[in-house]
């Protein structure tokens, strides 16, 4: 399936819409439209303007109100940028009538999310996996994209007598829906023999947001070269390394990066992927401690895990970035209550250690600083459960 954003030498120019409802506020939806503003910059898109609407629920009909669409009318007839992207998904009516009234090509956020995995995908797995997520958004919005396929078409070895297009299309799509499940089915069954063929040794799954450096702390403890670039979903495909720390040795994966409002259809698509971190036994959840946002990122996670039935297995913290950690020293005589914005690091790491009963470490995988300490935590946790599954093996491979 093409990918949705076509690739020029000129970067195409967009314009981000967001809505502040009754369940966020302004704050919150700042911070989204700056990962949508990220987003878009993986996708190659230069993001030049934000709009953001209060409303109590979004409209039915333009998601945005008729004063702000003629607010971005206003703007794009000024500015002429290439795209418009809200950060919510839209249904195929929206966006047909968004379409119509601005003129301008719409995107949501589930189809930038979806065009960034088509351009990350390497190997034939994660193509499948994603071509199969895009052909399940396009279905349900064939009739609201391309009103003009609701003609009849008739003819003899054309479409089939009287079948409209649009049911012509929709079955089309819906074979090769099938055919693509047909697939990653096979995939599946493979991918779960070689998991079985490799052995008992103990297996331990990279997790967390998109961007916090899951693949460069593969890199130091596999002494690999895995892929790690900063942008989102830099990885895509599972890497497996076998790793050793001492004498023990271990399996250690790399998984594709989660995010907020991550397409259900995506997760779903991914099911082989994700059974790696299903299957591990120690779930080493990377946070980026640099990020404001850092504990509502934990919390998105922590909320995924469950979703793939993950949720209740034993998890290290790993707080990375710590080089690129910044706070607003207060005042001796500041009496305010202190915020994210103004703890410590020396405070953050003593919070949390109390909180994760200590299987917490805090590093930076770009510095390779306290890596160490991961090492050491990491052994521990591979060593307890290796001794409890095989109590006469000498942990030499």
């Amino acid at each position: 399936m093409p990918e949705l954003i076509t690739t020029e030498s000129k970067p195409q120019t967009a314009i981000l819409i967001g809505v502040i409802d009754d369940n966020t506020n302004e704050e919150a939806v700042n911070e989204y439209l700056d990962e949508l503003d990220f987003l878009a910059q993986t996708a190659g898109i230069v993001p030049i303007r934000r709009f953001v609407q209060r409303l109590e629920y979004p409209n039915p009909r333009t998601f945005v109100g008729a004063g702000k669409i003629q607010e971005i009318q206003e703007f794009i007839h000024e500015n002429d940028p290439d795209l418009v992207i809200f950060d919510d998904e839209l249904s195929a009516s929206q966006l047909r009538n968004i379409e119509r009234e601005l003129r301008c090509r719409i995107l949501d956020r589930t189809n930038l999310i979806l065009d960034i995995f088509a351009r990350r995908a390497r190997t034939a797995h994660a193509k499948t996996q994603v071509e199969l997520a895009q052909y399940q958004y396009l279905l349900p919005r064939l009739a609201g994209m391309w009103p003009h396929l609701e003609r009849q078409r008739g003819g003899i070895g054309l479409r089939g007598p009287g079948e409209t297009e649009i049911e012509t299309d929709r079955r089309i799509v819906r074979e090769r829906i099938a055919k693509l499940k047909g697939d990653l089915a096979k995939i599946d069954r493979q991918k779960k023999t070689q998991r079985q063929n490799r052995g008992k040794m103990v297996r331990v799954a990279l997790v967390g947001y998109t961007n916090v450096g899951k693949s460069t702390i593969m890199n130091l403890l596999s002494k690999s070269e895995v892929f790690a670039e900063n942008k989102l979903f830099a990885t895509l495909d599972t890497t497996v390394r076998k790793v050793k720390i001492d004498n023990l040795a271990f399996l250690l994966s790399d998984t594709v990066g989660f995010i907020r409002k991550l397409p259900h259809d995506l997760i779903e698509s991914f099911k082989s992927t994700l059974d790696e971190v299903r299957e591990s036994d120690i779930l080493l959840h990377i946070v980026d401690i640099s990020h404001p946002n850092f504990e509502e990122q934990i919390e998105i996670v922590q909320q995924t895990l469950y979703e793939i039935e993950a949720g209740e297995k034993p998890v290290i913290l790993v707080f990375n970035k710590t080089d690129a950690f910044k706070y607003i020293l207060k005042e001796e005589d500041d009496l305010t209550p202190a915020t994210k914005e103004n703890i410590s690091l020396d405070e953050l790491r003593n919070t949390w250690m109390a909180k994760s009963h200590g299987t917490c470490v805090f590093i930076s995988a770009l510095k390779a600083e306290n890596i160490e300490s991961l090492k050491k935590l990491l052994y521990d946790k591979v060593r307890e459960i290796h001794v409890r599954r095989y109590p006469y093996d000498d942990f030499l491979y």
